[in-house]
């Protein structure tokens, strides 16, 4: 009977150290910032500020590497609020070659992507 009261003893004492770790725990934090969103983008602009034709092959590596950065939720949201933010910055883009990109990059997005899109989601 010690035996079984040791073990139970045990296992509470793993579940409170589990529930501690939990709450200490601090927040994810996105491991990508504005400035490399930026920066993977910018071969993009004459593009998305034109009236479409060639995406330059340094926009879409841009735009792959930047979604293979956004691995996390918060990475995502970070890339999404980094987008809308630069976006609403920048005159004479066209929103519709940007909600193309990716598509034209080959890439596939399971959202739509434009200036109304919920990044908190």
């Amino acid at each position: 009977m010690a035996r079984s009261t040791e073990k139970m003893v045990k296992k509470v004492a793993c579940v409170v150290v589990l529930m501690c770790m939990v709450v200490a725990a601090p927040q994810a934090e996105a491991a990508i910032s504005c400035g490399q969103v930026v920066s993977s983008l910018t071969p993009c602009l004459s593009y998305l500020k034109g009236s479409g034709g060639a995406v330059p092959a340094a926009c879409c590596n841009g735009v792959t590497s930047l979604r293979n950065a956004a691995k996390t939720t918060p990475d995502r949201q970070t890339v999404c609020n980094c987008l809308k933010s630069a976006a609403t910055g920048i005159s004479g883009l066209n929103l519709g070659l940007a909600s193309s990109l990716p598509g034209k990059c080959g890439l596939l997005l399971p959202i739509k992507i434009g200036p109304s899109i919920d990044c908190s989601k």
